[in-house]
């Protein structure tokens, strides 16, 4: 990690505590000068006292990151991310305080790159969230389905006989495993793909001007397998998380 120390203005940091993993970025207004693929509760205070950071926002769905919280909260002007927190979009999920903040992060980000536009946001990460946000900025919900790996956990957790196998992600499938371990891949793979594919045709169906967004730790493996135009954005929880503090500042 490089830390540069800022001393001329006011940065803002926007935390993404996910389900497996935890990342930041330090924006300068709408620019992202600072990005940290991996963080802990230690480099968050290192950040806080090298930049001149305030408004800090986090989003969670990891219980761990309750120190991290405790010191934002008493550091910061906004803290931790949650139902009751203003937003830049019109939430309309039914029960607001059940959403996971890193999806609402999500949709505000989408919201922000294609604001006349309808957006299906598609996070691949421990679970695969697919969340629609319409050409009126509204939010709408989505729905939830398992990740890879989870998929391949499952077959070895339900059964006797499966084993557990992880192959990488650029694991060349056919579409007959010839043994177990193809099998096994060739069912998750290829399965993955085409709950996606499909998920994608049903919303372009419904939906005009609509644009999809892949985000999350799996985004690559859909890229170069999606035989839909998707716009790629790694990062589109921060994104958003930082539109939100800045939505909060005016």
């Amino acid at each position: 990690m490089n830390l540069v120390s800022v001393d001329k203005h006011y940065m803002q940091i926007a935390i993404d505590f996910g389900n497996t993993s935890a990342k930041a970025a330090i924006f300068d207004g709408d620019k992202m000068v600072e990005f940290y693929s991996t963080i802990d509760p230690l480099a968050v205070i290192k950040l806080s006292n090298t930049y001149r950071l305030d408004p800090i926002l986090l989003c969670s769905v990891n219980q761990e990151s309750t120190h991290v919280i405790n010191l934002i909260e008493n550091k910061s002007r906004l803290g931790k991310l949650d139902h009751k927190t203003p937003i830049p979009i019109a939430n309309l999920y039914q029960t607001p305080d059940t959403l996971g903040m890193d999806r609402l992060a999500a949709a505000v980000g989408a919201n922000y790159l294609f604001k006349t536009n309808n957006c299906l946001v598609i996070d691949a990460g421990t679970c695969i969230k697919y969340d629609f946000i319409n050409d009126k900025c509204q939010f709408i919900g989505g729905s939830i389905s398992p990740g890879i790996n989870m998929r391949f956990s499952a077959l070895n957790h339900y059964t006797s006989r499966l084993p557990l196998i992880s192959p990488p992600l650029d694991y060349a499938t056919s579409l007959v495993g010839q043994n177990t371990h193809d099998a096994i891949a060739a069912g998750v793979y290829n399965g993955v793909i085409k709950e996606v594919e499909g998920i994608i045709e049903s919303y372009n169906a419904r939906y005009e001007n609509l644009k999809v967004l892949i985000s999350g730790g799996n985004h690559a493996f859909f890229e170069s397998r999606i035989k839909h135009p998707i716009f790629v954005h790694p990062e589109l929880v921060l994104l958003g998380l930082n539109r939100i503090i800045v939505h909060n500042a005016h």
